[in-house]
C-alpha cells in the first residue's frame, strides 16, 4: 500500500504564507505526477497545482503567481509554498500522488487525508 502524510496546514492571516508538505511511503516503485487539490465547504474538489516526474508544473488560474509546487524525488515528497494567501484560499488541501507499486503495475491515484488551511481576513 501507499501512504501519504500531509503537514503544514493551519490558521493564517490574509497576506501570510504557509508551506504544505506531503511525504509518500510504502510499496512504491515509481511516482509519476504529484499534486495538491483543495475542497472548500459546499464546493467541489479542485486542482490547485501539479508537478510531473520531470518537473513540469500546472497551476489553477486562481493561484498562479502566489503558489509554488515543488518535489524532492529522493524523499518522495511534494511541497506547496503558498504566499499572499486570501480568505478564498480557505479549504481542506489534499495531496495526490500517481504511483506504480511494481514495474508491470498500472499507475494508480493515492490521496492523503487532507490538511486544513484557514485564512482570516
Amino acid at each position: 500500500q501507499v501512504q501519504l502524510v500531509e503537514s503544514g496546514g493551519g490558521l493564517v492571516q490574509a497576506g501570510g504564507s504557509l508551506r504544505l508538505s506531503c511525504a509518500a511511503s510504502g510499496s512504491i516503485f515509481s511516482i509519476n505526477a504529484m499534486g495538491w487539490y483543495r475542497q472548500a465547504p459546499g464546493k467541489q474538489r479542485e486542482l490547485v497545482a501539479a508537478i510531473t516526474s520531470g518537473g513540469s508544473t500546472n497551476y489553477a488560474d486562481s493561484v498562479k503567481g502566489r503558489f509554488t509546487i515543488s518535489r524532492d524525488n529522493a524523499k518522495n515528497t511534494v511541497y506547496l509554498q503558498m504566499n499572499s494567501l486570501k480568505p478564498e484560499d480557505t479549504a481542506a488541501y489534499y495531496c495526490n500522488v500517481v504511483a506504480k507499486r511494481s514495474p508491470l503495475a498500472y499507475a494508480m491515484d493515492y490521496w492523503g487525508k487532507g490538511t486544513l488551511v484557514t485564512v482570516s481576513s
